[in-house]
């Protein structure tokens, strides 16, 4: 038996691969030099648009970093039966990549503590208007998140705050109350005219003690504001066409009203639930909150921003707090749904009006390999013992909760593979940290070619407002320019481009 074919096959054997098997095909040379060839050609086709920017997408991955980007691959893949590495993600289409830098605080988890105070934060897109009554010059708004509402990431859109855990009046220490100093949920109703608000926070906009619709008998999820305000229903007094939901079946029914121009779905008192675990009756996955979100906003003729961001803290943790607790299970299974949302995104909305970015604001120190092979589970452990006769998995964490101590435990694919396992961690830590490198930025749509090399944080939301020609840049170029010419993603073309024969 040939080499080649030798290999393959045991790598089929030692994986375990009944429905995935590697392509025959790969095992030739011109195989990869078509890929390689065609590739060039591809790349010639990519032009950028060079016009003024109608609607603004930005997804925030938070924690989405490289390493992660590259693990959900693999996994979204093996969940349709498939080796990993070769099927390309939604985001994979993209084509205009550079990297972002990571302010220090952040990697360390303190970035957005002053949310909206200074230039160093992250998401305080210039074009917004958190001083009271603006939007984006006439565009619809709309703001997704799988956490609650008034959280870090989609509050730094709306809010000015010093301390990012001031979701309502209650939360707040007195002597800022005296000062009139105002909680996040108060700024999410009264400072930025903002069209569409879906995700979880119920708790936040209720009066002390108003029983929560879905948990009725729960008194940890009742309202607790102590200012006796319905921050929901002063929200729909003061904007015509407003819906208020709290399940998916009626935020379906809002987005399909040709009348609802204005939508809030709050549909957990705090933060979602992961998207493996929800009731998927009466919670709504990321991909359906984004598509309603599209569905409404794209009724305003001036266009939209949206923001869409899968991330939720504490005990209903998403990609970030998934990493947080060492689950990478967690982890990845929320950055698949991420990636199904901006698939289903792209269907929506015209690229050839659409700035669409994808982004993160740090990473973990979180990392998969021990050379395990090509077909194998993400999840699984390497095909090698460690130097104490034991397994290890493929994911490791620099530090987190799942330190085993001086006497580490064996561990099997069976065990790795559960839900709640936790991956080793060389540090012990109650949760793991952010990590420091670079994230990636990808980008699609009018102006997304300003997206190259390495750039600061910040530069992201400059270039939404240039792309838009929006404040401060209402003098832009590309203004009075003709549509660029669509460009050819590559990895539409060859999603096996660049990937070893024998990975």
């Amino acid at each position: 038996m040939q080499l080649p074919a030798l290999l393959t096959l045991c790598l089929g054997l030692w994986a375990g691969l009944s429905a995935a098997v590697i392509p025959v095909e790969e095992e030739k040379p011109s195989f990869w030099n078509k890929q390689a060839a065609a590739a060039i050609e591809a790349s010639f086709k990519i032009q950028p648009r060079i016009s003024q920017a109608k609607n603004l997408i930005l997804f925030l991955g938070d924690g989405f970093g490289v390493p992660t980007i590259t693990a959900t691959r693999i996994l979204k893949a093996q969940q349709q039966g498939k080796l990993g590495p070769e099927t390309p993600l939604a985001l994979d289409a993209f084509p205009y990549v550079a990297l972002s830098k990571v302010n220090p605080c952040h990697a360390g988890h303190g970035a957005r503590v002053m949310l909206g105070m200074g230039p160093g934060v992250p998401h305080q897109l210039p074009f917004m208007d958190p001083d009271g009554g603006g939007g984006v010059a006439g565009k619809a708004v709309g703001i997704v998140t799988t956490t609650r509402v008034q959280h870090a990431s989609p509050s730094g859109t709306y809010a000015h705050v010093v301390n990012r855990d001031w979701y309502a009046d209650a939360s707040m220490p007195a002597d800022a109350r005296r000062q009139g100093c105002k909680d996040i949920a108060w700024q999410l109703v009264h400072n930025v005219d903002i069209n569409v608000i879906l995700g979880g926070g119920r708790k936040y906009m209720t009066p002390v003690g108003t029983p929560d619709p879905e948990y009725p008998t729960h008194n940890t999820t009742n309202g607790i504001r102590e200012d006796g305000n319905n921050l929901i229903d002063m929200w729909l007094k003061a904007r015509k066409g407003a819906r208020y939901v709290w399940n998916r079946t009626d935020m379906l029914a809002a987005a399909a009203d040709p009348n609802v121009n204005y939508l809030m779905g709050l549909f957990e008192p705090v933060d979602m639930k992961y998207n493996v675990v929800r009731n998927a009756t009466l919670d709504p996955s990321l991909t359906e909150m984004m598509e309603a979100a599209i569905t409404i906003l794209k009724r305003n003729p001036r266009g939209f921003y949206l923001f869409v961001e899968d991330k939720c803290p504490s005990a209903g943790g998403r990609i970030d707090h998934g990493h947080h607790d060492g689950e990478a299970f967690k982890a990845l299974t929320e950055a698949v749904e991420f990636d199904r949302a901006i698939g289903r995104a792209g269907a929506l909305t015209d690229e050839a009006e659409t700035l669409t970015v994808i982004t993160a604001d740090h990473s973990h120190v979180f990392s998969f390999g021990g050379y395990t092979l090509r077909g194998s589970s993400i999840f699984g452990v390497a095909p090698s013992r460690a130097t104490d006769g034991k397994n290890y998995t493929s994911i490791l964490y620099g530090n987190g909760p799942g330190y085993p101590g001086v006497n580490r435990t064996n561990v099997d694919n069976n065990i790795a593979g559960q839900y709640d396992y936790k991956q080793q961690a060389a540090v012990p830590l109650d949760s793991e940290t952010h990590g420091g490198e670079d994230v990636a930025i990808l980008a699609k749509g009018p102006m997304a070619y300003l997206f190259h090399g390495v750039q600061e944080e910040t530069y992201v939301a400059h270039v939404m407002a240039y792309a838009a020609c929006l404040e401060p840049y209402t003098s832009c170029r590309q203004r009075d320019s003709a549509p660029g010419t669509r460009a050819t993603p590559l990895a539409l073309l060859l999603p096996t481009l660049l990937l070893p024969l024998f990975h």
